[in-house]
């Protein structure tokens, strides 16, 4: 619904588990290579905590321009979120499913040069011409989000003429993806992770320049569309995409400094799409129905909203859905996403060389790894709900964060699945196994719109963002379940009695740092409600909870906290010395 060289010198011994295996031939001498997940997470790491602290401060500038409720937020947030939409189908229906790994074949390739070349000037130029196609559509895309009758013309217009501005996006999206797997391929993580840095610098300046030419918007967010001018639109939209393009051009820069200058060349025979071809109707088919549950959700969203809205009262719709959406990946593109992304290209490297017991220590590494810290992410969400939206969006008013704060909440629920998911949903796309995910969405998509729609028959409206949050956890459940058994019968075992001690433990140590971190919430709630306060809340409550997880984890031996901790311990011992 919906992100690089390792120290071969680093000291102390890998895990078993964590140990790399000999990488393949490769006659070019540009093969995969296999950084161990240690020491390429954490370059990932530093890399995308940079990027999404800017992130932050990006959200913050754009929440005060526009609000986070009323209609014109919701305008830009469904103007602005097309591209990510679009690009889900392009990126999981093409790009994952198919020339990502042709990317990864083409670099042990022996004309691995040429191979990349085709890959790269077809993808581009595709992806050139859809987004040219996508732009035209843009009145008929905006239309099928906004159906209900609560939205009038001029805030349906609006809407479109963001998403005019907004839908380029797509190109520089794909691009970024492109180069991106090709830098992971080669063992290069750090610019994938920074890359959108540069995307939140130029998003700062640009909303700083709203801010300062036309000051913040009201304090329950603007739906007035009388006061919105088209210089507003172009500086706000604009920006939005000027950013996605900054952040594809870094990549292109840290390309051609790891040795790689792509030449335009164009040509299909022989870079394998063929044979690949098979998995993109299945997997674009899983995609589609994915986004047909987004599609009714973003409709339920904008049609509870503008109903409160009606009565005069705070509503939570599309962009409050969006911002608490944006706070509930914040553990999960800091740390798993880092974690993924090291794994897959080695994973699927032993998928095609067959090598499936190394398939099935790595996967149990990754599921392991993920699980020490979404557990405790997904408890510090739900506890300090409150106080960390206050404390990332400052410009909020109390009202608006008790809309966004139970969406958060209810995410929560979903964040341990949504970690473990993610892995397993790449494999089978190393797998090249379009179907399997195919039939799972089939369940996943259905789990959330029927769980949706009782909501709505049942609940008010002003509840109807909330039961969106739960709503989508639990469908990311229901899709992890069913996409673990599919890879356990494929894997023939996924060690699943070492994984789910481990994630038994973690949460029997979450629960402990959940109850003291309430605790502190509760001590703390009588003060006054500002931004100070609200930051020294999470922190306090933070710290307390982070504490006790840790130390529970001590305390019921977790060896895979040690393991995880250990790259991170080791630079820092080097940084002393």
């Amino acid at each position: 619904m919906t992100a690089e060289n390792p120290d071969p010198a680093a000291p102390g011994p890998l895990p078993d588990d964590a140990r790399p295996a000999p990488a393949g031939p490769s006659s070019s001498g540009s093969g995969v290579r296999r950084p161990s997940l240690g020491r390429g997470s954490v370059a990932m790491s530093l890399g995308t905590a940079a990027s999404r602290a800017s992130g932050l401060v990006r959200s913050m500038l754009l929440v005060a321009c526009v609000g986070a409720v009323g209609t014109v937020a919701d305008a830009f947030d469904i103007g602005n979120k097309l591209p990510n939409v679009l690009f889900a189908l392009i990126s999981a229906g093409v790009l994952q499913a198919v020339l990502i790994p042709q990317i990864l074949r083409a670099m042990n390739a022996e004309n691995a040069r040429e191979r990349l070349d085709k890959l790269l000037s077809l993808s581009g130029l595709g992806l050139l011409l859809l987004t040219a196609v996508l732009v035209v559509a843009a009145p008929l895309i905006v239309w099928a989000y906004t159906t209900s009758d609560a939205w009038s013309d001029d805030a349906r217009h609006l809407a479109t003429v963001f998403a005019y501005w907004c839908i380029p996006q797509v190109f520089f999206y794909g691009l970024y993806m492109l180069l991106g797997q090709v830098l992971n391929a080669r063992g290069r993580f750090g610019a994938y992770g920074v890359a959108p840095v540069a995307n939140n610098v130029v998003s700062v300046l640009g909303f700083g320049a709203f801010l300062l030419v036309w000051g913040t918007a009201p304090d329950r967010g603007i739906t007035d569309l009388s006061t919105w001018t088209t210089p507003m639109t172009v500086l706000l939209a604009g920006t939005a995409t000027l950013g996605i393009a900054a952040q594809a051009l870094v990549l292109v820069v840290a390309l051609r400094r790891s040795g790689f200058a792509w030449r335009f060349r164009l040509g299909v025979r022989g870079i394998g799409l063929r044979a690949a071809g098979n998995v993109v109707g299945w997997t674009l088919g899983a995609v589609v129905l994915e986004q047909l549950g987004v599609l009714f959700l973003t409709n339920v969203l904008g049609r509870g909203a503008r109903a409160v809205e009606a009565t005069g009262e705070v509503a939570a719709g599309n962009m409050a859905y969006t911002q608490a959406m944006t706070i509930y990946l914040l553990p999960h593109s800091l740390v798993i996403v880092s974690i993924v992304t090291v794994l897959f290209p080695r994973m699927t490297a032993a998928v095609q060389a067959g090598n499936l017991p190394a398939v099935r220590a790595d996967m149990s590494l990754g599921l392991r790894s993920a699980g020490i810290f979404s557990v405790i992410s997904a408890a510090v969400l739900f506890v300090l709900a409150s106080p960390l939206t206050g404390a990332l969006l400052p410009s909020l008013s109390a009202a608006e964060v008790d809309a966004i704060a139970p969406i958060l909440r209810a995410m929560s629920l979903g964040l341990v699945a949504l970690g473990a998911t993610v892995l397993v949903r790449r494999m089978y796309f190393a797998f090249e196994d379009g179907r399997g995910l195919f039939l799972i969405q089939i369940a996943a998509t259905v789990t959330l719109v029927a769980a949706l729609a009782v909501a709505v028959a049942v609940l008010p409206e002003q509840w109807w963002a909330v039961a969106g949050g739960g709503a989508f956890a639990l469908s990311t459940w229901v899709s992890l379940l069913l996409r673990l058994r599919g890879m356990n019968r494929k894997l023939h075992g996924m060690d699943g009695g070492r994984v789910l001690r481990l994630y038994v433990r973690a949460a029997l140590a979450a629960v402990v740092a959940g109850v003291l971190g309430w605790g502190v919430v509760l001590l703390m709630d009588g003060g006054a409600a500002s931004w100070p306060h609200a930051v020294l809340m999470t922190a306090a409550g933070g710290l307390v909870m982070v504490a006790a997880y840790l130390g529970m984890l001590k305390l019921l031996r977790v060896r895979e906290l040690d393991d995880a901790l250990a790259p991170i311990l080791r630079r820092l011992r080097r940084g002393a010395r």
